[in-house]
């Protein structure tokens, strides 16, 4: 490969040729400012707040773009530069709504950031008044318009989903973001799944909020409030609180939940676990009695809205399991009320999940009333920070009885790979009890499609597993054409799986383009499973006990009546 040598800012940099300034300045550990460039999203050049000065360019270059060259010497902090940026930063607020003092990007915003960075002047160009209605029409995202700054993140990124369900609208002063015609986006091929509202360098994006339904409910004497928490959460929340990346708060997180004085505080890894009960003896199921295969995994909502709407013809293919966020609505809502003598109807369950998607599904109609409400990992950091609990000077807390242990299995849930390994291990035991392999290596790790073979009782098992729907259709086009056979595959919609949720925190862009997000996330969820007693689901005394006590056997007429769904066609225009 051949190395390109400059200098920038007086620092020798040695990079591979075809680098761009800007990745080239992070080498001389200098971070050039940017508002529409997003690592692996992103790279237009259209905000032109990367402006540097540069050797044998004309002017300024867009340093997101502009390749580096031998000899090449680079300033990215003249005034010409500093002016430039200033001057971009008082014209894109000419049409901003300036009410940072209510945006859920208050305090985490790079707009702000850079504009108290650069000393602004927020009213030197008084733009035309261009308001439009926020769009409220979905259960899970609100866009407001009027804080758009046109960076085409969000747009980007939607069609890196094969989503497409925005983009640019009009022309000048008026263009503006939005679904096909000007239409709610609740009328285009959503799916929830978030990942814009990540990509967002400000507030005109966010989650719908469901935060003063929640604080309702605790302060309601007649409901026992009841939270459960996903597996991806322990991974992530602690960014909320300045912590490292990939810290397991688990134990701080249970303690500050409790102090909002829930009823009870729950692990969903438990029905991770009884989820792979089921899909396990669903799959081996299929195998034997020649049912649709390969059989996908159910436990994404945004996977699910993305077949249905674009791929009906395989919704047989889909296993009839709820997610565990489902099935923990519904564990609660019968054996848990059955079992201590409580009406359902004075429960209120709260999922804590890291996924928008979620927020649709507990709307659906073939699963209400299984969950109340569904907050993100975002959401559970601002009612901590406004209960004033001090997260970080808590000790460490566990989880309440009886849904307080989960398997390792039930720990990796949240990392792309981590439903197929955690279902492996109990299937191949289902299938061949002398099978005792724990680590399934081909599924882990965050390349976008893995494959892999298992001998198991005689049967080659051939599996697949992607994450980001750019890779789940690529993986659904090639078993639609012959051209992949494969007996299960697992499908996550966000990138990374989980601990890449639409729903987890916003971090600011030096951190998303110049750290691994969801490796670090990722690693602690493994972690948590190779220090766990029982690595596998049909080994939890929990799970032991659901059968015994309610369930009789994993896919019975009980688990199929609580635990198990249906999914119909929903095409979109």
């Amino acid at each position: 490969m051949k190395m390109v040598n400059l200098k920038i800012n007086g620092t020798a940099v040695s990079v591979p040729e075809g680098t761009t300034i800007l990745e080239a300045a992070r080498k001389a550990h200098i971070e050039i400012p940017t508002l529409c460039f997003l690592k692996g999203i992103s790279c237009v050049g259209s905000c032109r707040m990367c402006l540097v000065e540069a050797t044998g360019a004309r002017g300024l270059v867009a340093s997101c773009v502009y390749p580096v060259a031998e000899g090449m010497e680079v300033q990215t902090n003249t005034e010409k530069c500093r002016k430039s940026r200033k001057m971009t930063l008082e014209l894109i607020l000419s049409k901003h709504k300036k009410k940072c003092l209510s945006c859920e990007r208050n305090r985490n915003c790079e707009l702000q950031r850079l504009s108290l960075g650069y000393s602004v002047d927020e009213d030197r160009f008084k733009g035309e008044d261009f308001v439009l209605p926020k769009d409220m029409s979905t259960p899970y995202i609100v866009r407001d318009n009027d804080k758009c700054i046109n960076c085409m993140r969000c747009v980007l990124d939607c069609q890196k989903q094969t989503v497409n369900a925005i983009g640019p609208i009009g022309r000048g002063f008026h263009s503006h973001i939005g679904s096909a015609f000007d239409r709610p986006l609740s009328e285009s091929p959503c799916v929830g799944c978030g990942q814009c509202v990540i990509a967002c360098p400000v507030g005109a994006l966010s989650e719908k909020s469901s935060v003063d339904q929640v604080w309702k409910a605790l302060g309601d004497p007649t409901k026992k409030v009841i939270f459960f928490v996903a597996p991806s959460i322990r991974a992530t929340l602690g960014e909320s609180f300045s912590l490292p990346i990939g810290t397991n708060v688990e134990g701080k997180m249970v303690a500050a939940i409790r102090r909002l004085n829930p009823y009870a505080v729950f692990n969903m890894d438990v029905t991770a676990d009884l989820t792979i009960m089921e899909e396990a003896t669903e799959l081996i199921s299929r195998i034997k009695t020649n049912k649709p295969l390969p059989m996908f995994t159910s436990c994404c909502p945004g996977w699910i809205k993305f077949v249905e709407q674009t791929y009906p013809e395989l919704i047989p293919n889909l296993s009839t399991c709820k997610s565990p966020q489902q099935m923990f609505g519904a564990l609660i809502k019968n054996y848990w009320c059955q079992k201590n003598s409580v009406d359902p109807k004075n429960v209120y369950t709260v999922s804590v999940i890291p996924c928008t998607a979620k927020k649709y599904e507990c709307e659906r109609p073939e699963m209400a009333g299984d969950v109340d409400c569904a907050i993100t990992t975002r959401e559970l950091a601002r009612m901590i920070k406004t209960a004033g609990i001090k997260f970080t000077e808590l000790e460490e807390e566990h989880y309440d009885n009886p849904f307080a242990f989960a398997t390792g299995g039930g720990n990796i849930f949240g990392a792309t790979g981590g439903v197929m390994e955690a279902a492996l291990r109990t299937a191949a035991h289902m299938l061949d009890g002398e099978f005792q392999v724990m680590d399934f290596f081909a599924v882990r790790g965050t390349k976008g499609i893995k494959e892999a073979t298992y001998l198991v009782a005689g049967h080659t098992l051939s599996v697949a597993v992607a994450s980001g729907l750019d890779n789940a259709r690529t993986i659904v086009e090639q078993v639609l054409s012959g051209e992949k056979k494969y007996d299960f595959v697992e499908i996550m919609a966000c990138p990374g799986g989980c601990v890449n949720g639409g729903g987890q925190p916003a971090l600011s862009d030096s951190v998303r383009n110049n750290v691994e997000l969801m490796e670090s996330r990722a690693k602690a969820l493994y972690n948590c499973d190779n220090n766990s007693e029982v690595r596998r689901a049909d080994s939890s005394p929990v799970i032991t006990m659901l059968y015994e006590e309610y369930y009789g056997f994993p896919n019975s007429r009980r688990a199929h009546e609580q635990l198990h769904t249906t999914y119909k066609a929903d095409k979109k225009i």
